[in-house]
């Protein structure tokens, strides 16, 4: 699946997220918002951020391992990954999503 022929163009036109995947990044307050795609095959080793994300798959499937346990998110599927939780991914199909990365505030208190 090729990010520019999945996404419509005012969402390709935002800035870049740099980092382990193609994304564009919408910045919001305490939030970062990330347009993702995924090709067929891509793994996101075990690893850890200080951001509560939140997701939904718009098109194909994620499969998510936490804490040794792997589960399948499906198109229309939301999943959570709390902060500091080490994880890893992995994409067996063309996968698009959408990220919520919520920055936690200053008193420490999350989202549950």
């Amino acid at each position: 699946m090729s990010f520019k022929t999945y996404y419509p163009e005012l969402i390709r036109a935002l800035p870049e997220y740099e980092g382990r995947f193609e994304a564009r990044k919408l910045e919001a307050k305490d939030c970062d918002v990330l347009f993702a795609s995924y090709p067929a095959g891509t793994k996101i080793e075990s690893h850890t951020h200080p951001t509560e994300n939140i997701g939904v798959i718009t098109k194909g499937a994620l499969l998510l391992t936490m804490d040794g346990n792997t589960q399948l998110f499906a198109t229309g599927d939301w999943y959570h990954v709390p902060a500091g939780k080490e994880h890893a991914a992995e994409f067996t199909t063309d996968t698009a999503e959408i990220e919520f990365w919520f920055t936690l505030k200053a008193d420490g208190q999350d989202f549950d």
